[in-house]
């Protein structure tokens, strides 16, 4: 009987440590990532945030980007040029991470926008792709208008605080990586260069994609 009573007990404790378990970590509800970006208030008083502009780039395929492509996906926002000897290698060397991490993840995207899109032609993209073993289905770089370019860094994705016109003499050259949501809100910022600040972001980024489901 006393076999029996231990056994009911140590039962007990298990199902009841199971239970802990499931509510702790499987029903946690979604981590909630910030906004960042101005806020207004809408015409019904509710709060509209911050959102990145409608653009129209080319690939390194030549296809045309819009946001019609990333209707119903989250991204990852970078920029860089394909002749860049100092952060850009290693920024691209960490989105191969990112994209490895979420290979598998159709609601994902990363968007690598050039700043240097005078010499970033669709040719000079694809090998620079091919270089970092960028899938095209899921890993665009972009290249297109200067100051379209230029205006969607510093008004949309907010990635450098640098005040320019897109003009011959401008440029931009930043770290930051911008986390955008399905909504095309900010909802994160992390240095590219640092890959504990990247395992951060794939954090961020299965806690976005979880508040979805």
């Amino acid at each position: 009987m006393k076999k029996q009573t231990n056994l009911i007990l140590v039962l007990a404790g298990v199902l009841a440590l199971s239970i802990g378990i499931y509510f702790s970590f499987v029903k946690r509800p979604a981590k909630t990532l910030p906004y960042y970006g101005d806020k207004t208030i809408g015409p019904k008083g509710d709060t509209v945030f911050h959102a990145v502009m409608d653009f129209s780039l080319l690939n390194q395929e030549g296809k045309t980007i819009t946001q019609k492509d990333l209707q119903g996906k989250i991204y990852v926002a970078d920029y860089f040029f394909a002749n860049c000897k100092s952060i850009c290698p290693k920024m691209s060397t960490q989105l191969e991470r990112v994209q490895e991490r979420f290979k598998n993840e159709p609601s994902f995207l990363i968007l690598s926008h050039s700043v240097d899109p005078l010499r970033d032609s669709v040719s000079a993209l694809k090998q620079y792709a091919q270089l970092h073993g960028a899938d095209s289905r899921k890993w665009f770089f972009l290249t297109g208008d200067k100051k379209q370019l230029y205006d969607l860094a510093r008004h949309s994705y907010l990635v450098t605080a640098t005040q320019g016109n897109g003009g011959a003499d401008d440029f931009v050259h930043t770290e930051q990586f911008a986390l955008i949501d399905k909504e095309k809100h900010i909802r994160g910022f992390y240095d590219g260069t640092d890959p504990e600040a990247v395992n951060r972001m794939m954090v961020d980024i299965d806690q976005l994609l979880l508040s979805y489901k």
